[in-house]
């Protein structure tokens, strides 16, 4: 548990990946500081429940309105909401797939308290283990450190302050709760897969944020298949974007959506300023070796 007035929430959104969820809350019991309390959202998904049973966490069956679709806005204030009834001082949202290190969370409280009167989002360096990876047991993953070269990474126990609020991942963060509900949250208007990280960066940095990039709290991603670009996620993509055009006035994603059009699944209509899809070319699996 913690020490001092912090109470610090672990939120992790769940559908699948059983074996993934099974080592991130083993790791857990190997932390230098251990949560206060986490949450782990069960998105359609009863048999997480199962896999959490063994461990000092609270399932929290969640179903969103649209069947088949995962709202993972929407499970991600779920879970922070259950987190500040049950007292939370701050908020560390990881995903299911990162096995966190020992003093990921030590790290997070330690570069909150030392920057408390700034508004910050708190990101930690993330290692994508290769798919051949046989060590999974957090102690030893910091033999494989090697943190995503897109992203700030500091060294043990530095902070480093960024405006480039569009490095924010939601993978691995942290904020105070007093800063989540100032910001209000994810926006519920993303469904599906992409945009709902970016915009909440959009917001943060329309209410004054910046990023702390927090050198030592470490998560490691383990791989799963993927593609590149995700064309099984074409139509939800495309939604997202249309949401987060109107309400940024930018198009965000524009890697796979130039992707996309390159692969005739999609095209932008300069007349309407709008993307859609064409209904052409061949939905291939492109797969890379870490997400993008």
């Amino acid at each position: 548990m913690t020490t001092g007035s912090e109470r610090v929430a672990v939120i992790t959104i769940a559908s699948g990946r059983h074996r993934h969820l099974r080592r991130q809350l083993e790791a857990f019991a190997h932390s230098t500081v251990r949560p206060d309390v986490h949450i782990v959202v069960a998105m359609d998904d009863p048999d997480v429940a199962a896999v959490a049973a063994d461990h000092p966490v609270r399932v929290l069956p969640f179903s969103g309105d649209s069947p088949g679709v995962l709202q993972l806005a929407e499970a991600r204030n779920a879970g922070a909401a259950a987190a500040v009834e049950a007292g939370a001082s701050m908020l560390v949202f990881l995903d299911v797939d990162c096995i966190p290190g020992p003093t990921l969370l030590e790290r997070y409280i330690r570069s909150a308290v030392a920057t408390e009167d700034l508004r910050l989002l708190y990101c930690g360096p993330v290692t994508y283990l290769p798919r051949d990876q046989l060590v999974f047991d957090s102690r030893e993953l910091h033999r494989f450190v090697d943190p995503h070269p897109a992203r700030p990474a500091p060294g043990q126990g530095q902070t480093q302050l960024s405006s480039e609020m569009m490095l924010f991942w939601s993978l691995s963060f942290a904020i105070t709760t007093t800063d989540w509900a100032s910001l209000g949250g994810f926006h519920t208007g993303y469904r599906g897969y992409g945009g709902e990280d970016t915009d909440f960066a959009m917001s943060a940095q329309h209410n004054g944020f910046r990023i702390a990039w927090v050198g030592g709290a470490h998560a490691f991603h383990q791989h799963h298949p993927v593609s590149n670009p995700p064309v099984e996620h074409l139509d939800d993509i495309l939604a997202n974007a249309r949401v987060f055009h109107r309400r940024w006035g930018v198009w965000p994603m524009e890697g796979w959506l130039a992707a996309f059009a390159e692969r005739g699944l999609a095209v932008y209509d300069a007349a309407t300023d709008e993307w859609r899809r064409t209904g052409g070319g061949q939905r291939r699996n492109f797969e890379n070796r870490i997400a993008t």
